[in-house]
């Protein structure tokens, strides 16, 4: 990509076009990095003898474990040749993508307080004694007092050493991958879902908390080398797609006796943003729920309606002992914030840091501060240190109407809430496998965990995903014998639906709810695979199968039988009969699913079946879907500072994934190409969200932006003017 010098960025306007004139784009920059998956393993020696007859590329790392394939660097056309040439042995060419970090009341809410009551074969109280947890992440900080009993070693595959400690470079240090582990097995003033479970730290992700897709694949080859019983994965990318290599790799690992848990990822709520590798079919992909935390709500004189605050994580109590009024306090500079004082500072998103306007904010006076978003929707977000006043966020939306209303009274309350699914996590269902996903949900908001030199609360799938991998070191201390499949068959048959509003969230968005680590412990009745889907449905008399392995782990008979769903015009069920399992006994039983298209509405349906262990009920989620409609590839471009100087973020929605996606700028005047402003391969569907750096901005002046995006031969765009000069409102 092109780099260019520092100046802002103001979306004049936005449409759709199809315009006469034809915006002509050169073909967008190919990858020089890919990573090869073969059919079969191949020697070091063979693998060279496959790319020799290519001169200008070259083998970086060979993966035998987490995958068969390797990666090469070189030149696009000649990657390109060595794929058509070699197409036998060769399932896929993929780009290298970039993966990033998905940043008391949670352990004991899964029940992990409760669990210690309970003993294993041996006579142990369960706390994941015996068992050792992988953490692919930003490494460990091993010396904190409350992770050193359990460090148990690792690697660093950003460096290349036997050092997984968290980077410390200033302006670039890590805390990630510590917090996660607290997560999982502190033992010290904080105890962990299973504090007596090791760690083994994997550095796969390096300063600032990004890395690559080698270097996680190279840290879950050296888990499976290490044979580490669970590998915790807080990581992922936008990328909603089942075969990525990363995706295959944690499969692989399941293959081999690893219970593999990955984060779902943090972009909720859309449908179809669940990201790799939370899209791997054998994983355990993890979304976020809410643990008990007090939500306050905004109450404003002359309106009957409340709106709601997201506090942000370490914020001060909301709980405001009189009425105060609101000040706009721009977008939080220092000279915007003159007349705060004593009052609610009401601060608009970008430029600065969440902190910063936070603390400009204290520091002008304000007895509490409302940031809201520049965006359309909500959002969630952590303050890099305590802040003694209360801070939240509210919508755009909200943010505008708050704004409209100068110097109105306002008073504050607070509610309550518990078990709803998190905003920021990510939904599915996964593309091209409709598959459901994330497979459960586990607390991801207002986590305290440890970080190098302390404790800090945050919040993200990240945080959610090391619940489960502690949940399941419990449950492999009680049942060592069980596969990765029972272990995720025990968290997910005895998990909890998740309710809003009385009615359950959909199954791709919550999979089988929030787990409940005691009751999975307990499971003696296991029922796999775990979800169900059935496919898509395109004409009348479509009839497609599903089978479900049910084993009776109990030391008595057990009788089961299946609620039939209530008749619905359009769809016909067939379910087995009634049938006895004797104790260790289990047998395959077929359902099959019936759909008249024209019969019914929408595109994506869902829903659970309930199988009954005698009265034990156990509840399966299910998904199929209808023809695809034939959506624009591109929708909903828009473009904003980010929550840091200089930075900016965009965001678009890509209903239908694309084969190449881009934003090109041209001169207004006469069409001519400038340049890039940003570039991607191989898009799945759903939202991407980036923050575009000032280096990678054009010069001062004004832009015919055409973002883009191509697949299966055709382009879809929106043209929108860009003015390079004037600050984003």
């Amino acid at each position: 990509m092109k780099k260019w010098t520092l100046l802002f960025v103001l979306i004049f306007s936005l449409q759709t076009t199809t315009s006469a004139r034809s915006l002509e784009t050169p073909p967008i920059p190919k990858e020089r990095i890919t990573i090869v998956v073969l059919e079969s393993p191949q020697s070091p020696q063979d693998i060279q003898q496959i790319i020799k007859p290519y001169k200008d590329i070259h083998v970086r790392h060979v993966f035998q474990e987490a995958i068969y394939g390797f990666s090469v660097e070189g030149n696009p056309e000649s990657i390109e040749k060595l794929a058509q040439q070699n197409s036998k042995q060769i399932i896929s060419v993929s780009p290298v993508n970039e993966y990033k970090v998905q940043t008391e009341e949670s352990v004991k809410i899964i029940g992990g307080e409760e669990i210690r009551g309970y003993f294993d074969k041996k006579n142990r109280r369960l706390t994941g004694k015996g068992v050792t947890v992988g953490v692919i992440d930003t490494g460990v900080d091993y010396t904190h007092p409350d992770l050193r009993r359990n460090f148990a070693g690792g690697r660093d595959l950003v460096d290349n050493d036997t050092d997984p400690m968290e980077t410390k470079i200033l302006g670039r240090a890590t805390v990630h991958g510590t917090h996660v582990a607290g997560i999982i097995a502190a033992n010290g003033k904080l105890k962990g879902v299973a504090p007596d479970a090791k760690i083994l730290a994997y550095r796969a992700l390096g300063p600032g908390g990004g890395g690559t897709t080698e270097n996680v694949l190279a840290a879950i080859e050296q888990a499976i080398k290490d044979k580490v019983d669970i590998m915790n994965l807080s990581l992922g990318n936008d990328i909603n797609g089942p075969d990525l290599p990363i995706s295959l790799a944690l499969n692989r690992a399941v293959e081999k006796g690893i219970v593999a848990i990955a984060a779902s990822g943090n972009s909720g709520p859309n449908v179809w943003t669940v990201g790799s590798p939370g899209t791997a079919s054998k994983a355990i992909s993890v979304g976020a729920s809410t643990p008990t935390i007090d939500i306050p709500y905004l109450l404003i004189e002359g309106m009957r309606d409340k709106i709601r605050i997201q506090p942000l994580e370490g914020s001060g109590s909301w709980n405001l002992d009189r009425s105060l009024s609101i000040a706009d306090g721009g977008q939080g500079t220092k000279a915007e914030l003159k007349e705060v004082m004593g009052k609610i500072a009401l601060i608009k998103r970008g430029k600065l840091t969440f902190s910063e306007k936070a603390k400009n904010a204290r520091d002008a006076g304000a007895k509490a501060v409302i940031i809201y978003n520049n965006l359309s929707g909500g959002f969630m977000g952590n303050l890099e240190a305590p802040m003694d006043i209360p801070v939240g966020s509210v919508t755009k939306k909200e943010g505008e109407r708050l704004k409209s209303k100068p110097e109105t009274l306002v008073k504050t309350s607070v509610s309550q809430e518990k078990d709803l699914l998190a905003d920021f996590s990510s939904r599915g269902p996964v593309t091209d496998t409709w598959e459901v996903k994330p497979d459960i949900v586990a607390p991801g908001v207002a986590i305290n965990s440890t970080i190098p030199g302390g404790y800090l609360s945050l919040q993200g799938t990240s945080m959610a995903a090391p619940h489960v991998a502690g949940a399941c070191a419990l449950i492999k201390q009680a049942h060592p014998e069980w596969s990765p499949e029972q272990i995720k068959a025990a968290l997910m048959n005895t998990a909890k639906p998740l309710l809003k509003n009385g009615k359950p969230y959909r199954t791709y968005e919550q999979g089988a709810g929030r787990i409940q680590v005691t009751e999975a412990v307990k499971a003696t009745s296991l029922v796999t695979p775990s979800s169900l889907r059935f496919g898509k449905y395109e004409t009348e008399g479509d009839i497609h199968k599903a089978f479900l392995h049910v084993e009776n782990q109990s030391e008595t008979a057990v009788r089961y039988t299946f609620d039939i769903p209530k008749n619905t015009e359009g769809l016909k069920w067939r379910f087995p009969l009634a049938f006895t399992l004797d104790p260790k006994q289990a047998r395959e039983v077929k359902l099959e699913l019936e759909v008249d298209p024209a019969q019914l509405k929408g595109k994506i349906h869902d829903g659970y079946l309930t199988i009954h262990a005698g009265s034990n009920p156990i509840q399966i989620p299910y998904i199929y879907v209808l023809e695809e409609p034939n959506y624009p590839r591109v929708m909903g471009f828009d473009f904003k500072d980010g929550d840091a100087p200089g930075t900016y973020r965009y965001e678009v929605y890509l209903p239908g994934g694309a084969e190449e996606f881009g934003i090109a700028l041209f001169h207004p005047e006469d069409f001519r190409f400038v340049g890039f402003l940003d570039t991607h391969h191989n898009v799945k569907k759903g939202l991407i969200s980036e923050v575009i750096t000032a280096e990678n901005l054009p010069p001062e002046g004004t832009y015919l932006a055409k973002v883009f995006a191509k697949k299966a031969g055709k382009e879809d765009f929106i043209e929108t003017m860009l003015v390079i000069g004037a600050g984003v409102q």
